[in-house]
C-alpha cells in the first residue's frame, strides 16, 4: 500500500521505516530536507512540499500526519483540505486532542474527504517493537487503511493469550484498536497517557523512598544503604509490579545510578492536562492521575531523585530531552 508521511521526527522516520520494511511505499515529507534524504535512502520517495506530496500519491490517496499537536498540525491539515480530493484519507497520528478530531472529521467531510486519527504508542522503539494503536474515524475508512496498521502494529508476539476472547475483535490481540467514530482513537490514547503519568510517578515516589532510607534523620540502626540499580532489576523478574517502563528504569540506573545526568524538571505534553479535564466533565474522580501531574509540575521548582527519573523514563521510552535551563 502507498502511505504520505509528513513529519519525520522520532516516530515518523520509525513509522516509514517499518512500513518500508514490509513492503509499502512511503512518499516522504519534513521541513528538514536532509531527514528527507536520510529516509530516500531508505526507499522512501522524497517530496519538496506538500503539493509535491499530494502530486506524487495514487489516488485515492492516504497522508499520515505525524506532528506535534497544536498549530503547526492543524495548519498542515488546513493546507492538505485545500489539495486533497473527494475520497482521500487525512490521518493525524500524533497526539491531537480528541474534541479537534472531531471538528477536524465534520470539516473535511463536506469536501469528501476522510479523516482518521490514531493515538500512537510505541515512541523511539516503535520501529523494532511495533507501535500500539488506538484509532477513531468511519468503519470503511479504517477498514481502508488495515494494511498500514497491521504492519505498523507489534503483532501477538509472545505474550499470553487472554482466556475467553473467542469471537471478539482480533485486531486488539495484534497490538491496534478501531476504538470509535472521529475522536474516539486519541481520546483512549489520552487515557493512557494519563495512566503513564500515574504508573511513572508510582515508580519515582517509591525509588525516592528506597534512595531516601539512608537518610540521617532516621535512627542509625534504620538506615539502609540500598542499590538502586539492582532492586529495579530484581522487581524485573517475576514481580506484580514488573513492566516494560520498569525495564527501562533499571536500564538508566544501571548506566548511572545518581541519574546526575538529569535534573528532574519533567515536562508535560498535554495529554495529562486533558485527561483530567476530561473526569472533570464527566465527574469521574482520579486522584492518582491529577496528582501524578501536579507533581510534574512542582519539579520545575524543587528536584527529587525521583523526578530525576521520571525524567530518565521519559528519555528511554520516548526520547524526551529535559528543558534547557
Amino acid at each position: 500500500m502507498e502511505l504520505g508521511v509528513i513529519g519525520l521526527g522520532r516516530m515518523g522516520a520509525g513509522i516509514s521505516r517499518r512500513l518500508m520494511r514490509e513492503g509499502h511505499r512511503c512518499v516522504v515529507y519534513d521541513q528538514a530536507e536532509a531527514t528527507v534524504q536520510q529516509l530516500a535512502g531508505d526507499g522512501a520517495t522524497a517530496t519538496t512540499g506538500l503539493q509535491d506530496m499530494v502530486g506524487k500519491l495514487s489516488k485515492p490517496r492516504v497522508v499520515w500526519v505525524m506532528l506535534p499537536s497544536g498549530k503547526i498540525t492543524e495548519d498542515t491539515i488546513t493546507a492538505l483540505d485545500g489539495m486533497l480530493e473527494r475520497g482521500d484519507i487525512v490521518i493525524d497520528g500524533g497526539n491531537s486532542f480528541y474534541k479537534d478530531d472531531i471538528r477536524r472529521a465534520k470539516a473535511l467531510r463536506e469536501r469528501g474527504i476522510v479523516y482518521v486519527d490514531v493515538g500512537t504508542s510505541g515512541g523511539v522503539w516503535g520501529l523494532e517493537r511495533g507501535f500500539c494503536m488506538m484509532i477513531g474515524g468511519e468503519k470503511e475508512s479504517v477498514a481502508h487503511i488495515d494494511p498500514i496498521l497491521k504492519a505498523l502494529a507489534p503483532g501477538e508476539g509472545t505474550i499470553d493469550k487472554t482466556p475467553k476472547r473467542d469471537g471478539r475483535d482480533p485486531r486488539p490481540e495484534q497490538g491496534y484498536l478501531h476504538c470509535g467514530p472521529a475522536g474516539a482513537g486519541h481520546f483512549v490514547k489520552m487515557v493512557h497517557n494519563g495512566i503513564e503519568y500515574g504508573i511513572m510517578q508510582a515508580y519515582a515516589e517509591g525509588f525516592d523512598i528506597l534512595k531516601n532510607k539512608d537518610s540521617h534523620e532516621l535512627p542509625e540502626d534504620e538506615r539502609f544503604t540500598l542499590d538502586m540499580a539492582d532492586i529495579a532489576e530484581v522487581w524485573r523478574r517475576g514481580s506484580v509490579i514488573s513492566s516494560w517502563l520498569l525495564d527501562l528504569t533499571s536500564e538508566a540506573l544501571a548506566e548511572n545510578v545518581s541519574l546526575s545526568n538529569f535534573t528532574g524538571d519533567v515536562s508535560d505534553s498535554g495529554e495529562g492536562r486533558w485527561t483530567i479535564e476530561a473526569a472533570i466533565e464527566e465527574a469521574v474522580a482520579v486522584p492518582v492521575l491529577s496528582t501524578s501531574l501536579f507533581a510534574r509540575f512542582r519539579s520545575r521548582q524543587v528536584h527529587t531523585f525521583g523526578e530525576k527519573l521520571l525524567s530518565a523514563m521519559r528519555f528511554k521510552f520516548g526520547g524526551h530531552v529535559e528543558p534547557k535551563a
